[in-house]
């Protein structure tokens, strides 16, 4: 080709190529155009970004043509990589970063290298709280009114994060950056958490290229429910010393490295969610000791609120006039009116939780300190937000060494506590959570805690953020009022990408955050807050906070009482507390009966809010909501037939027989030498039943929640060949007896269960009470082995697979006895009512 053919050629790929970043608003583009190295940046109008015209030359041979490659889509240049952090059921006054005692360093590394925020609020709730910090969104906007667990069919509470909000994830994943999502993942709907999907809810599905984690709103830190990319993986099998807290970080590391390796030029976004600190609280022994030895509450819960708001004066992340609001006298003791045995179990509680913060605060400190060694700390803005709500107190007023017993309404008495689980506690024999007086300590100098929306102790959140080079006032502290729906727009604005108008074809809702990168400059340290409005709704409870006041409902239910009477109707029959936060920081006085107009006023700006945001229609409902219908792939289905090994199907996919009459049945070969194994279980060690064959014995098991295991055992080893295995178990039903397990009307009630071999009974036992609402939810429903953790440790460990031939496993099951009346009865329950065991 001649040098002036050649010129023209050039000059038409030249031409075509800048119609192509005209059309996408490029802002960079580099090396040889059409050359394979060749890069640029999109408009991010519209994701993915539609592909370039071919702008080579073709003719009838290679030699006469001219191959061209589309560049690469890379972010601006000016972009950081992105480390987001989030612990979970955190309270404001908790880390050392905001005044408490449990020692965080990985969280004062990144406030001494760049701001705290004190004024960072949330949603009360954890999966609402983190659908709102990845798409930008208010969480009723995101589906998220409640967690999946309590869905209901309406927009704002389906659990279901709609396509016209993309996540931050997908945002910068299709502008060129890596994306992970390492820890917990709340934002799959129950109803789509097996291994049919669909997975477009999942993190892979959402933008996160890599996800290393769990599924559900907790998990066990020793047996996980664990994750990769879609994949159960199992590494903590064998292994006892092995911890999620650990593990995790050292999965991110290695995936930072990984990246770093290959493409060092490429940027990251790290999304990095660990369990800690929900229940179960699981320190490892030397975190455990390490705090134990430091002494730090035996002075008790009063003491330590006390000690809290005055490191907060210190360190000056509460104003100097804030007020301590005060004890809740009415609903918790004070340490003082507690007997010796108290004070020793709940110290016991309380020394493991802050094992747990310190130990989660020291992995993040891996994972940060990766970044540095890797070299691009300089070029990595970190945001780290303390808490996705208030400290959690969903582990009744006493504690209790297994969580799945407190969520089905059952206490267990300290006595029991220091007897059989305080050597143990918070190792896999437990499913740990401390006391509320702890948690309520821990939101000081607020009121309240997780699940209350209304007052500051759920939804106030310590944050800090560092960005070497472009935060002015290093180790200050910004006061500015923001919520967790402000991070996405943060991360926009500082990568210099536009929210998309469209993804997928599909037309964006607005992001409704805005940014606070206006904070990081040293001139805007007092600079009024962009963050005018946000209202504030969980459970029935709500709030609205408009320019310095905020209007709030006062509480009817305490959090902890989660089949307590229910106030039906949160609109109308609340009473109303207003708070005038230019003068009372922590909402201590309630100036509402001297400013009507003013209260008049936000209560309207509410409802037009809720309007607004999907917040309608509000329901002030717990337990039931728990028990409601939601699509289930196993809905409506009343038989189920399985002809081969399954494992890992979740708790919101499989058959739930609670409430209701079942029959399982299994078709087995048994072979000369003998077979054990499992043949089904759903549920664990804290909660569930397991039908299973014992040294030749076929057994069924249930698992009370870890207080009682009901056993019906044959008394004669099963001889070669084939059987007939059989269970079966009539519910007495509703109205039947007294109910000496639960008072909630309709569940829990007793049945009768008969185990069968070849039809003949071979044992009958009566169960005078069964599990209410839920199993062990971080364990999964298996057949032919056993994944996370025996439903009986004297019996087998995992995975006790079944070493015989199961052909055949039919479960059967009536619809559940439950019905709206029932449910309602179930609302209506006091707690005064209810039985301990």
């Amino acid at each position: 080709m001649s040098l002036k053919k050649q010129k023209i050629s050039y000059g038409i790929l030249t031409a075509l190529l800048l119609v192509f970043t005209a059309s996408t608003h490029a802002q960079e583009v580099t090396g040889t155009l059409g050359s394979p190295s060749a890069t640029t940046t999109i408009s991010g109008k519209q994701l993915p970004a539609p592909d370039p015209k071919f702008s080579g030359v073709i003719k009838k041979n290679a030699a006469e043509s001219k191959a061209w490659w589309a560049p690469r889509v890379v972010p601006p240049k000016s972009a950081p990589n992105v480390l987001l952090i989030m612990t979970d059921d955190v309270g404001y006054g908790a880390p050392s970063t905001f005044g408490g005692v449990i020692p965080t360093p990985a969280l004062d590394r990144i406030a001494k290298a760049g701001l705290r925020y004190t004024c960072m609020n949330s949603t009360s709730l954890c999966s609402p709280t983190r659908a709102a910090l990845i798409t930008g969104r208010n969480h009723h906007s995101a589906g998220f009114g409640v967690i999946s667990e309590q869905s209901t069919g309406f927009p704002g509470y389906n659990s279901i994060i709609a396509k016209d909000k993309a996540t931050i994830g997908r945002i910068l994943q299709d502008n060129g950056f890596s994306t992970s999502w390492f820890g917990k993942d709340h934002n799959t709907p129950t109803f789509s958490a097996s291994q049919v999907g669909p997975f477009d809810q999942w993190p892979i599905g959402m933008g996160f290229e890599y996800f290393y984690g769990f599924v559900g709103g907790d998990t066990s830190q020793w047996q996980p429910n664990l994750f990769r990319n879609t994949t159960a993986i199992y590494p903590y099998i064998g292994k006892s010393e092995w911890n999620l807290t650990t593990a995790m970080a050292d999965d991110a590391i290695e995936w930072l490295n990984m990246l770093n390796q290959i493409d060092p030029e490429k940027p990251f976004f790290c999304y990095y969610v660990p369990g800690g600190t929900h229940a179960p609280h699981h320190a490892t022994p030397e975190w455990i000791k390490k705090i134990t030895d430091m002494h730090l509450f035996d002075e008790g819960w009063n003491k330590l609120r006390e000690t809290i708001y005055a490191n907060q004066k210190k360190l000056g992340v509460i104003p100097q006039d804030a007020k301590m609001t005060p004890w809740p006298e009415e609903l918790l003791k004070e340490w003082d009116q507690l007997s010796a045995d108290d004070k020793k179990m709940f110290i016991r509680q309380v020394n493991v939780y802050a094992a747990y913060l310190a130990y989660t605060d020291h992995e993040i400190g891996r994972v940060v300190q990766a970044v540095e060694d890797m070299g691009k700390l300089d070029n990595t803005i970190i945001i780290y937000i303390s808490g996705d709500n208030g400290g959690s107190v969903e582990g009744t007023l006493i504690g209790t060494p297994n969580e799945v017993a407190s969520f089905n309404g059952v206490d267990v008495p300290v006595e029991l506590q220091l007897k059989e689980f305080y050597d143990v506690w918070g190792s896999d024999e437990t499913y740990n959570h401390m006391a509320v007086p702890w948690s309520w300590a821990f939101d000081t100098p607020f009121s309240w805690s997780k699940q209350i929306a209304s007052h500051f102790g759920g939804v106030r959140q310590g944050m800090c953020v560092s960005w070497p080079g472009h935060i002015d006032d290093e180790g200050g502290i910004r006061h500015q009022f923001h919520h967790v729906i402000d991070v996405v727009p943060t991360l926009l604005e500082v990568c210099n990408i536009p929210a998309p108008e469209e993804v997928d074809g599909i037309k964006q809702a607005p992001i409704e955050g805005v940014s606070f990168a206006y904070t990081f400059k040293n001139e805007n340290v007092d600079a009024p807050s962009t963050h005018k409005t946000q209202y504030f709704e969980m459970m029935g409870d709500h709030a609205i906070y408009h320019e310095g006041w905020i209007a709030s409902t006062k509480v009817i239910r305490p959090p902890w009482e989660i089949v307590g009477p229910v106030n039906q109707d949160p609109f109308g029959n609340v009473t109303w507390e207003l708070y005038d936060l230019t003068k009372d920081w922590t909402q201590s006085n309630d100036v509402a009966a001297t400013n009507p107009e003013k209260l008049e006023e936000m209560k309207q700006l509410f409802l037009q809010e809720a309007e607004k945001y999907q917040v309608l229609p509000l329901d002030a409902s717990v337990a039931t909501r728990l028990v409601a219908p939601r699509p289930n792939i196993t809905a409506g289905r009343t038989e189920f037939v399985y002809t081969s090994p399954l494992t890992g199907i979740p708790q919101g996919d499989s058959p739930l027989i609670l409430n209701t009459s079942y029959t399982i049945t299994a078709e087995v070969e048994i072979p000369k030498e003998n077979a054990e194994g499992v043949l089904l279980t759903s549920g664990g060690r804290f909660g569930g039943y397991g039908f299973y064959v014992l040294k030749g014995k076929p057994v069924f098991l249930w698992n009370l929640v870890d207080l009682k295991r009901p056993r019906w055992e044959a008394a004669e080893a099963l001889s070669p060949g084939k059987h007939t295995l059989e269970f079966d178990f009539k519910y007495d039903g509703l109205g039947a007896g007294t109910l000496a397990f639960n008072s909630m009307s309709g569940i829990g009630r007793s049945g009768t269960g008969v185990l069968k071999v070849d039809g003949q009974a071979v044992a009958t036992q009566k169960m005078e009470h069964t599990i209410p609402l839920i199993l062990q939810w971080d364990e999964t429903f298996d057949i032919g082995s056993d994944t996370g953790t025996p439903v009986d440790d004297s019996d087998y460990q995992i995975p006790f697979k079944f070493s015989g031939k199961l052909n055949k496993l039919t479960l059967t099951m009536d619809k559940p006895h439950l019905t709206p009346e029932d449910m309602k009865k179930l609302e209506a329950a006091q707690r005064n009512n209810k039985s301990s065991e």
